[in-house]
């Protein structure tokens, strides 16, 4: 639906292409894109302020309503975002030893899947920031998980992020 409306903005304007291709090229390596609902709305809204600044009022206007009114049926559908699981974990972890990782056994306990996406460690000491991708075996379990990482010895500062509504 989306590359509709551009093809009928650009027609065989050679400006208008090179135009929408500038700018999304700006807007694609000024911020990381994670999620492909991120550009598809960035390229939304591209579209539509073509459409406005090209003077074709009414394509910006129907294309918004009609648009609009398909992603808000499929997100109350929750088939254009299933339920995920999937949390980012961040804490600090000072270790005096090269022994497994404590955490590594709560982890398995209370996560389908686990990842280290991230290690960073802090001045010249051994504490580090470890950054994790986890997915819980149930979403209650969050706080419970949360209390036992925290009761670790040489664990600290955790941070639990979600994306949830």
């Amino acid at each position: 639906m989306i590359t509709t409306v551009v093809i009928m903005i650009i027609g065989n304007n050679l400006a208008r292409a090179f135009g929408l291709m500038g700018s999304m090229a700006i807007i694609r390596f000024r911020m990381a894109i994670k999620d492909t609902q991120d550009i598809v709305f960035i390229f939304l809204s591209l579209a539509i302020g073509m459409a406005a600044g090209v003077g074709m009022y009414q394509v910006s206007i129907a294309s918004t309503l009609f648009i609009g009114t398909a992603i808000l049926l499929l997100s109350k559908s929750r088939y254009a975002s299933p339920h995920k699981r999937e949390y980012l974990l961040q804490f600090q972890f000072a270790s005096d030893n090269n022994e497994d990782a404590p955490y590594i056994a709560i982890f398995k306990k209370y996560c389908k899947t686990f990842k280290l996406v991230n290690i960073k460690s802090i001045g010249e000491t051994d504490i580090m920031v470890l950054s994790y991708y986890i997915k819980l075996k149930k979403k209650e379990l969050g706080k419970e998980f949360i209390r036992e990482i925290g009761h670790i010895e040489g664990v600290s500062n955790i941070n639990f992020f979600f994306d949830e509504e």
